[in-house]
């Protein structure tokens, strides 16, 4: 089963990239980004491609610019996550066949963004809108929009955002930094998938 879960790996290196995609992925988290930000992250998103690819959704977040976007497809990656809503990325984003989750935080943001062809919102940072936030702009957001929070979100608090209108979450540090192994990684994806699968009940 897959949970709407998208690991945010920053700081990850090719040479674990593999392994630490594996962990997650039998963990129950399929969702994977590489910030572009982290080290040769475009090398690291063509091994889990080659490794993984027809078993998760594999990408770049930390896209800002087209040429990004454009080394992000050459690599096989099929996700683009930014910290920002730019139009030029996301129409480029969905001419390359990928599917574009931009970063968003205010009502204009998030129905420009969806006007420019995102599949879905990532709001960031989610704890600067918070739970009453998200339930206020959901109101009148589109019913059938996807709604990431991301930033700030706890494990423990997924039934909450859940209840607010959230369609799932990016995890970052909860799941990854620098210099954990892919057992560590691993524990904290199951702790993760369990939070989810409790919050989901």
């Amino acid at each position: 089963m897959s949970r709407p879960i998208i690991a945010i790996l920053r700081g990850l290196t090719p040479p674990e990239a593999v392994e630490i995609a594996g962990a997650l992925i039998d963990a129950g988290i399929d969702r994977i980004e590489v910030p572009l930000n982290s080290p040769d992250p475009f090398a690291s998103i063509k091994a889990m491609v080659d490794a993984y690819g027809d078993r998760a959704l594999i990408g770049a977040g930390t896209v800002l610019t087209l040429s990004d976007v454009a080394q992000v497809k050459a690599a096989g990656g099929k996700l683009i996550v930014s910290p920002d809503a730019n139009p030029d990325i996301i129409a480029a984003t969905k001419a390359h066949g990928m599917q574009s989750f931009p970063g968003v935080l205010t009502p204009t943001e998030m129905f420009s963004a969806l006007r420019a062809g995102a599949d879905g919102l990532k709001i960031f940072p989610a704890f600067k809108l918070g739970i009453e936030g998200l339930k206020a702009v959901k109101a009148v957001l589109p019913a059938d929009t996807d709604v990431y929070a991301v930033g700030g979100v706890d494990p423990d608090d997924f039934a909450d955002w859940i209840a607010a209108g959230a369609a799932g979450f990016g995890m970052g540090s909860a799941l990854y930094k620098p210099g954990f192994t892919a057992d560590e990684v691993a524990s904290r994806a199951r702790a993760m998938v369990a939070a989810y699968d409790e919050a989901v009940k």
